[in-house]
């Protein structure tokens, strides 16, 4: 079978979106949103890239004041929603399709990058390690244990920030639910001691999430509304006693909602804990499932024949060769990525990845 015969290149439905192929692109941290607003480079990067199924935004802050990488882009003030129509402007002018990250980074924002604003988070524990901070590297900072009222302050800002997407022009959102941001500082027991609803019991860890669910599926539409997970990896000091467990309990609970999809991560960027997950929730969830981290072509094509999931993501890749898609149905080779420039300002290491000849 040729390359663009493969698995990859067959249309899938995602809720409401038909997909031309099952290229996706993962959410990726680029830092060009100089104090945080959306602008034409970014729109001119994605839009490069929409011969890719569907493209989801890098994580996009629904609180100011969250902060964790410097400039990385918000969707809570009406001049981003602006910034933010140049994207998907251009991302649809060019025949794609395109999801807004929304996220809220907790106990990873470093006061120093957010007017000596706290970070929060549902328990009062640190990420051990440093983080880049216009004072260079500090140490993370304890944070503030939320209350109650706070938490529900927060769900609002996700719906407000679901609103804000919707206005931008967006298709549909992802709500990063991964990675040791918020939300997975509430799903996962290493980082959430609370001894309240929002404690213990997986039940109640979920719940922080589902209330924001409940907000932001009203807003776009459960099918239009996907949820990324990443139950084994240990970035930002991550680790939960069973996350096979959790799994399983979180991909049952989406099933309630008919989402347009889960993105699983598949492993550890650390290599600390080791499950098969996507078995786990391929057994679980009743929807489409993609799964992301570290996938060839050749690779995710076998994953997507054996109908071990329904797309995947890819991640440096795509960010190297704006044309991913047509560079695999051409059996062509890849430029290299550049780590040096994944998270500087301007076009360098951006929009200036060649296309093929």
């Amino acid at each position: 079978m040729s390359q663009s015969e493969s698995a990859l290149f067959q249309p899938v439905q995602l809720g409401e979106l038909s997909l031309p192929n099952r290229v996706i692109m993962a959410p990726l941290t680029r830092t060009r949103a100089i104090n945080h607003q959306p602008n034409a480079l970014m729109a001119e990067y994605y839009a490069q890239r929409a011969s890719t199924g569907l493209l989801i935004t890098e994580c996009t802050m629904v609180s100011e004041g969250t902060s964790s990488f410097g400039n990385d882009p918000g969707v809570y003030s009406a001049e981003q929603v602006e910034g933010w129509k140049l994207t998907t402007e251009a991302v649809h002018k060019a025949g794609g399709r395109i999801f807004m990250q929304i996220w809220h980074a907790g106990r990873a924002a470093h006061p120093l990058l957010n007017d000596h604003k706290d970070a929060v988070s549902s328990s009062a524990i640190a990420i051990q390690g440093e983080t880049h901070t216009p004072e260079g590297k500090q140490p993370y900072t304890v944070p503030r244990e939320l209350t109650q009222a706070e938490i529900q302050e927060i769900v609002k800002d996700f719906r407000r920030g679901a609103e804000n997407a919707k206005a931008a022009g967006f298709d549909g959102i992802e709500i990063h639910a991964a990675n040791g941001y918020l939300i997975d500082q509430f799903l996962r027991d290493g980082s959430n001691k609370r001894q309240d609803e929002y404690g213990g019991s997986v039940e109640n860890r979920s719940r922080f999430l589902k209330q924001i669910l409940d907000e932001v599926t009203s807003v776009f539409g459960s099918g239009r509304v996907g949820v990324r997970l990443s139950p084994l990896n240990s970035f930002n000091d991550m680790r939960d006693s069973d996350p096979v467990a959790l799994t399983k309990y979180l991909a049952s609970m989406l099933n309630e909602y008919d989402l347009a999809y889960l993105h699983l991560m598949r492993a550890d960027f650390f290599d600390q804990q080791h499950a098969d997950v996507v078995s786990v929730a391929r057994s679980a969830y009743q929807g489409h499932l993609m799964v992301n981290m570290g996938y060839t072509p050749d690779e995710a094509n076998q994953v997507l024949q054996a109908e071990k999931a329904d797309s995947v993501a890819f991640g440096t890749l795509l960010l190297a060769n704006p044309d991913f898609v047509e560079r695999i149905q051409a059996g062509a080779g890849f430029n290299e990525p550049n780590p040096e420039t994944f998270y500087t300002d301007g076009a360098e290491g951006y929009t200036d990845y060649p296309f093929m000849n």
